[in-house]
């Protein structure tokens, strides 16, 4: 058996790749076999090419060195022969590079943006992150970005159509859990990325239970109660937390890791302090939105649609252009604060409109 995410689980809801060690080229793993899988795709000759020459950057191979060199890795035994890979949600078997190499290999235009030691180091840090709208654009591009060995992820919502203005899914994927979405496109980039699922959400019962192990949250779920109570259990835990609003490019940074009696949200709940956010009225609810977004810095379409909820629309708009630079930021700031750069807490804007030519 291989390192990674093993599970027999084949069924409409998979998330979890099967990984086998390759003993036979010619055959499938009895375990895959018998899943009788439709299509089979085998590009790992490809695949030792491409290692072979990042590993030789100042001597090229001409194509008849690099075919020869590929012949010669994998006739000599004590070489690996990969790992295959059954995707039982695409009835697909994808045969993979061993762990070790195709990490080196996935990560090697990462550098020198991410040093090599800090991949390796950034390979062994748990992330969590708690809903998955800009939730699961932070973790594919984390994913993808190889930040972070273990992605604990919690949603408790399915897809729906309107999701889809913002969300990376297809029509195919209505009514299926966003955990599982976002699940099954991370272990499609990298199978060995451990990824761990709370379907249910996070609630006052999982809390703990989800923080706990944490290098770093990801906070983008909808519910003001689990936003407060994670950054209780973030500042007794010692952990950083950030925030991406999908509005002027808002980031928030509460790095309780280094500050454990600095005040949730940057203060602004001072007002609230002693009330049961259970027993908030909705005045109470709105007047904590506004004070959480600062709503005098919100962007004006912001504030007209904030007017508009229980109007004209039933919650507040997401744009997936904001959405994925949210994912961008979330992931570039985890990475930082992960490797120990001085990123301070605050509250920080990337707004496209007055960056980019001004507004309409």
């Amino acid at each position: 058996m291989a390192a990674g995410n093993m599970s027999p689980e084949v069924g409409p809801e998979s998330y979890r790749p099967l990984i086998e060690r390759v003993v036979d080229a010619d055959s499938l793993p009895d375990s895959i076999a018998q899943e009788t899988p439709l299509h089979v795709f085998d590009t790992y000759k490809q695949q030792v090419g491409e290692w072979l020459k990042i590993r030789r950057p100042q001597q090229p191979y001409s194509p008849e060195e690099l075919d020869s060199a590929v012949d010669a890795f994998i006739a000599d035994a004590s070489n690996s022969r990969g790992n295959w890979v059954y995707y039982p949600w695409m009835d697909t078997v994808v045969r993979i590079l061993d762990e070790e190499m195709f990490a080196e290999l996935r990560t090697s235009r990462n550098q020198y943006k991410i040093k090599p030691e800090e991949q390796k180091a950034l390979a062994g840090k748990t992330i969590g992150i708690v809903g998955l709208s800009v939730g699961q654009s932070a973790a594919v591009t984390l994913a993808m970005e190889a930040v972070g060995g273990v992605l604990r992820i919690a949603d408790f919502d399915t897809l729906d159509l309107s999701n889809l203005n913002r969300l990376r899914a297809g029509l195919h994927q209505l009514g299926l859990p966003k955990t599982v979405i976002a699940a099954r496109e991370i272990a499609q980039i990298d199978p060995y990325i451990k990824i761990e699922v709370f379907h249910e959400g996070v609630q006052p019962t999982n809390a703990v239970e989800f923080m706990t192990g944490l290098d770093i949250l990801v906070e983008e779920c909808d519910s003001l109660p689990i936003k407060i109570m994670l950054r209780k259990i973030a500042q007794q835990m010692k952990m950083p937390v950030i925030m991406d609003t999908s509005d002027r490019g808002m980031v928030d940074v509460e790095r309780f890791d280094i500050e454990q009696n600095r005040p949730i949200f940057h203060g602004r709940l001072q007002p609230f302090e002693g009330k049961d956010p259970a027993s908030f009225t909705e005045e109470d609810k709105r007047n904590l939105l506004f004070a959480l977004v600062d709503y005098e810095k919100a962007s004006d379409r912001a504030k007209a649609s904030f007017a508009e909820i229980g109007k004209s629309i039933t919650t507040w708009p997401q744009l997936a252009s904001a959405v994925n630079l949210g994912g961008a930021m979330m992931t570039d700031t985890a990475r930082r604060i992960l490797l120990g750069h001085d990123v301070k807490s605050g509250r920080y804007y990337v707004d496209l409109e007055q960056l980019i030519g001004g507004d309409e």
